[in-house]
Formats: structure tokens, sequence, C-alpha cells
């Protein structure tokens, strides 16, 4: 194998993020990385942001300047994810009558939900950020429904208050486009950065040893 081939891979893959379902979605795929969630807490809104694709890529971009700076080397991943309706974005909720608020605005809608994904390189400075949207239609919710679900807890830590990979996914009567960033990291869009910033799954780097042993 060459010097390069050694570089890539001892240059850490560091997720910016304390997000189990980022977490289990890498692993999913195969990918090694760190996870270092970022030092100081992300602002709600950005000044310079005037759309949600602007603020969540703003707000991932955030996270993985955080995160690198305590690195002399490695590839960053910072992402996260709003929902919007029309102009109104909706993050994580601040406690169980925001998250109520959040769902009742987003019942028997169409709306949208944008993941923002940055990479960033300590070292060089270099970067690279985009965005995911997918459809999500939801279901009339009742009350009893937003009752027994609110009760659960489980509407935490996630924008839009609902997760579509747990209960949540019993409000949804549709999704148009990426199942995964609604989980909140598009793997599609992700891998494709990814294979361009030469950071592959493990099995790609094993097929590669075999390649270059053969």
């Amino acid at each position: 194998m060459s010097q390069l081939g050694d570089s890539r891979r001892q240059r850490p893959f560091i997720l910016a993020s304390a997000s189990p379902r980022r977490a289990t979605l890498l692993r999913e795929y195969d990918y090694e990385f760190e996870i270092v969630e970022a030092p100081v807490e992300e602002p709600a809104r950005l000044a310079d942001a005037t759309t949600p694709a602007e603020l969540a890529e703003g707000l991932s971009h955030f996270k993985a300047r955080a995160v690198a700076e305590g690195f002399e080397r490695g590839v960053v991943l910072g992402a996260d994810t709003v929902a919007a309706l029309g102009g109104t974005i909706f993050g994580k909720p601040t406690g169980v009558e925001d998250a109520r608020r959040i769902l009742q605005s987003l019942s028997g809608t169409r709306h949208d939900v944008i993941t923002g994904v940055t990479l960033l390189d300590a070292e060089s400075g270099k970067r690279e950020i985009r965005h995911a949207r997918t459809g999500v239609v939801m279901k009339p919710l009742t009350d009893r429904q937003l009752d027994d679900y609110l009760a659960t807890g489980a509407w935490q830590g996630k924008a839009g208050a609902y997760g579509i990979q747990d209960s949540g996914d019993a409000f949804v009567k549709r999704i148009e486009g990426s199942f995964t960033n609604v989980v909140g990291l598009p793997m599609e869009l992700l891998t494709s950065m990814l294979d361009e910033w030469e950071i592959k799954p493990r099995l790609a780097d094993a097929d590669r040893d075999s390649d270059c042993d053969g």
C-alpha cells in the first residue's frame, strides 16, 4: 500500500454530535469514527440565516467548527436538522408544552425536514457545506395521540418534536425523499460527500487492501 493510502486511513473522522441516531446511521454504513460533542451550546438561530436550509447549514458548520478547533488534523462532520412549514422553522422543543405546540402546528400538514451537513478539515480549513430536504406528510393528530406521545418523552432532542425511527412514525402518512434525512443524517448525500473526501467505509478499505495485496 502507498504512503498516501496510509495517510488517508490515519486521518481521524470525527462526528461533532452526541446524537445516538446519527452515530447509529454511520455505524450501519460501516464508517469508523470518533464522537466529540461541540464544547459550546449551539444558538437557536443565526443572524445571517434567512431560510430553513441556510439555518440548518449554518448550524452544522457551527458544530463542525467548534469541534475542529480542538484537533490538529482530521475531518469533522457537523449536522443539524430542522423542520419547516412555510416560513416557520421548528427546531428541538424546549419543553413538553413547546413540543405540543410544534406537533399541533405540523399535524395534518406536508412539511419539510432539512438537514445541513458540513465536512471540515481541521488541518487545512477546507470545508464543504450542503443540505438535504425531505417532504413529510403528517396525519392529523388527536389530542389523545398527542398526550400519549408527549408522555413518553420521545420528543426530546428531536427537530419537529418527533422521530420517524421511533413511535413518531405512527404520525407520518408518507415521506417524499430520504428517510435517513428525517432520522437526522442524509446518508445518500453524505456517502457521496465522504467518498469525494476519500473517507471510506471499513468494507471498502478492506477491499482496497485486498486489491493492493494482489
